[in-house]
Order: C-alpha cells, then sequence, then structure tokens
C-alpha cells in the first residue's frame, strides 16, 4: 500500500487495544441462532446494520437477553469499537455508536471487532481508512475463496495501515466527519418532509379530512364527486428494463432498482416523473424520482399515471401493502395481475390540484436538499483517498472538530475516569 515516506505503515494488529480479545469474531454457529433472539436487551451489530453511507444503522435491530449477552462476553464491542463484515458483503466496516442507550453489542457469526488503542490511533480514521474504495478493493482481492468468499482474523490482524501521528489522523477524520455529519443532517431534513408530505396524503385521502370536507357530501363512505376505480383504471405498471453489464455506463440518469438507486447511467428509458416499486427480490418499497431514469427490470415503474397527480399515485402506493401481494415461491415477486382488481378512491381534478399545490413546494425544498446531499457525497468521495493516502495535507490546518467528535472525546474521558 502506497503512502508519504513520512507515515510509517502497521500491521492493524499493533493499533488493538493491549487486552484480552481486542481483536475477535462473532460467535461460533451453534452458539448465537435466531432463537435467541428476544424483543429488548442488548442489540446484536449484523451486516444490516452496516450501511455504505454511515458508520452505524440502528434499523432492523435484533436483541439478545443480558445473560446471554454475559454467556458471550468474549465476542461483545463496547462504544467506538470498530466492526467489520467477515462473510457476507465484503469490505462493510462500521463503529458501535456511541450515545445511545446501549453501553454493549454483540457481533454476528459474520462479524469481527476491534478495540482501538486511541493513544496509537484514532477509530474514526482507522473507520474512513478502510472506506477508501482501494482498501475495499484489496480485501476483496485478498479474501478467501473456498465456499462462501470470507476472510479471517489473521488477514484482519496483518493487514497494513497507512498510520500518520494521531493528531493528523484527527484532523483527517474531523474534516470528513464534518461531511458525514452534514450528509446525515440532510438526509434527516429530506425524511422529514417527505414525512409531512405523506402525513398531509393520509389526513386528506385515507381520513378524508381535506379542505372543506365538512360541507363535502359523501356516499359509500367518500365524497360524491370521486370515485372508486379497479387498479387498472388508477394507473398502469410496466416492468423495467434489462440492462447489461457490457451496456454499464457513468452518467447523469440514476438507475432503478428494487429499493434504491443501483449506479447512474449516459441513458435513461423513462422520462421524469418516475415511480418505481420492487417487482423481483425486494417488494414493497416506492421510489420517487423527479429525473429521467433507467428503471431496471427488478421494477415495476408507473408507465401511465391515467390523469391522475404524480404526488397522489406515489403515496397511494406507497401506501398499500405491496409486499403482501407477493407471488413467488422462491424469490419475492410482485404480480401485476393481483393488482388489477383491487378498487382504488380516486379524488376528483379539484382535489388532486389542491394537494399538488400544498406538496409540491415540500418536494421542492426536497429536489434542493437532495442536490446538496448528491454535491457532498462526490465532494467526499474526492477528498477520502486524498486525505488517507497524504496527497491533501491537513497539517497546517487549524480544524475545529464536529460536534459528534467532541462527544466521542467526552465520553473517551469518561471511560478512561472509570
Amino acid at each position: 500500500m502506497s503512502a508519504p515516506i513520512k507515515w510509517p505503515i502497521v500491521r492493524l494488529e499493533t493499533l488493538a487495544e493491549s487486552k484480552k480479545n481486542a481483536i475477535v469474531g462473532g460467535p461460533f454457529g451453534s452458539n448465537l441462532v435466531s432463537a435467541d433472539y428476544v424483543e429488548e436487551g442488548v442489540p446484536v451489530v449484523r451486516g444490516v446494520n452496516l450501511p455504505k453511507d454511515a458508520s452505524f444503522s440502528g434499523d432492523r435491530l435484533v436483541f439478545v437477553s443480558e445473560s446471554k449477552a454475559d454467556s458471550l462476553k468474549q465476542n461483545l464491542a463496547k462504544p467506538g469499537d470498530l466492526i467489520f463484515t467477515q462473510r457476507g458483503t465484503l469490505g462493510q466496516v462500521g463503529i458501535a455508536p456511541r450515545g445511545t442507550p446501549y453501553d454493549r453489542f454483540l457481533i454476528s457469526q459474520s462479524q469481527m471487532k476491534m478495540s482501538v488503542d486511541q493513544e496509537k490511533c484514532d477509530p474514526r480514521y482507522l473507520y474512513y481508512f478502510f472506506r477508501v474504495p482501494s482498501t475495499v478493493d484489496y480485501i476483496h482481492n485478498h479474501a478467501l475463496q473456498s465456499g462462501v468468499p470470507h476472510i479471517n482474523l489473521g488477514i484482519l490482524r496483518r493487514f497494513e495501515v497507512v498510520c500518520p501521528p494521531v493528531d493528523i489522523q484527527r484532523k483527517i477524520a474531523g474534516v470528513l466527519t464534518a461531511y458525514d455529519d452534514l450528509i446525515e443532517n440532510n438526509k434527516r431534513r429530506i425524511t422529514l418532509l417527505e414525512n409531512m408530505a405523506e402525513e398531509i396524503y393520509r389526513e386528506w385521502f385515507v381520513r378524508f379530512r381535506f379542505p372543506g370536507w365538512q360541507e363535502a357530501e359523501f356516499e359509500k363512505g367518500y365524497p360524491a364527486s370521486w370515485r372508486a376505480v379497479k387498479f387498472d383504471g388508477f394507473c398502469k405498471l410496466k416492468r423495467g428494463y434489462d440492462l447489461p453489464d457490457s451496456k454499464v455506463m457513468d452518467g447523469p440518469y440514476p438507475v432503478l432498482a428494487s429499493t434504491s438507486v443501483k449506479t447512474f447511467h449516459s441513458e435513461y428509458k423513462v422520462k421524469a416523473p418516475v415511480i418505481t416499486t420492487g417487482r423481483s427480490g425486494s417488494l414493497g418499497t416506492v421510489l420517487f424520482k423527479r429525473e429521467n431514469c433507467w428503471p431496471l427490470n427488478t421494477t415495476l415503474y408507473v408507465q401511465n399515471f391515467k390523469g391522475n397527480s404524480p404526488f397522489f399515485v406515489y403515496f397511494t402506493l406507497k401506501n398499500m401493502p405491496l409486499e403482501a401481494f407477493n407471488s413467488g415461491a422462491g424469490v419475492p415477486s410482485l404480480n401485476r395481475n393481483h393488482l388489477a382488481g383491487l378498487r382504488i378512491v380516486v379524488p376528483d381534478e379539484a382535489a388532486q390540484k389542491a394537494f399538488n399545490d400544498v406538496v409540491g413546494p415540500i418536494f421542492r425544498q426536497v429536489d434542493t436538499l437532495q442536490e446538496q446531499f448528491e454535491y457532498l457525497l462526490k465532494t467526499k468521495a474526492q477528498l477520502l483517498p486524498r486525505l488517507i493516502s497524504g496527497k491533501l495535507s491537513v497539517e497546517n490546518l487549524d480544524i475545529q472538530f464536529p460536534p459528534s467528535m467532541q462527544s466521542d472525546e467526552s465520553d473517551n474521558a469518561d471511560e478512561a475516569a472509570a
């Protein structure tokens, strides 16, 4: 691994705390099974909790009892420990979070953890080092290929790390953490705005408390000027498009998989607005993009809105239990024919226009935040390898550490005092 001459390259194991089980894998298979999961207790860190765009995700946490965690104490991580994926999605790395109700975490069978000696290395710097694309490529290239590709504790311990002085590490981590904090703040604001728009939809079109509802005439439980139609009369779904690997090209147009943007392409298949839901693999997620896109063949996209507001169609699909319409024996699949007979109550044109007038400005704010979000991601991706390699020096920078790093310092001081 290349690094400035002034920065040494050391084995990862030399940066671990000098205590037993400072670097350790998860429990053996039979020692932790799904039957051990309980409603609350000690959280279990799995691959799903180590996302690509954050150091940790508390979504879909599972738990074991305190006594079960005690019996597996050698496999526990404390806040601030690094967690690596051993098998599955190789290259995943995260940090056991501080500032949560949990003071310990059990790592799953597919993870490994490392307690970092913070006099030698800043854990956040190490986290970012393992986020560099060349580091991820190195892990993939050195994985053991027998059975499921995996790495082991020996490979992890011997991993070579570029190790500048700790004060430089903290400055590098400070710059990158500031970007991550801004990115996370943008994500939260986008989510709040989208939730606000969805709540307006439910208030108007589920609870029927739209403006002027008190004076409206109701028939069959909904306003007389509205109509109930079969799903095919509400909108038309069409299967997405194949994208052979040989044709994948970088570009401005999102390529939509069943749950998220997979990549970008120089061409598009569907003009904006584009609404998709999962057709095969993952069901239930509905995406709304106000730009031209390439929906993949694992999706269904709205080919025809049948004169309805795209905002109304989006939230209607989002509030339908689409995952319940699984028709696949093995791989979950959404069959359009199963939706065809469903009846949808469709508001009149005036109600849909009023809805557009209210939620349109909200989504324009979302678009602005999304542009900022993508700019921050791109800038951080450009900075990451340059900072870690030392090509972009921070040595003479006077950095104001972001609040999340300041809270880490406070927590570390509390732990030292204890």
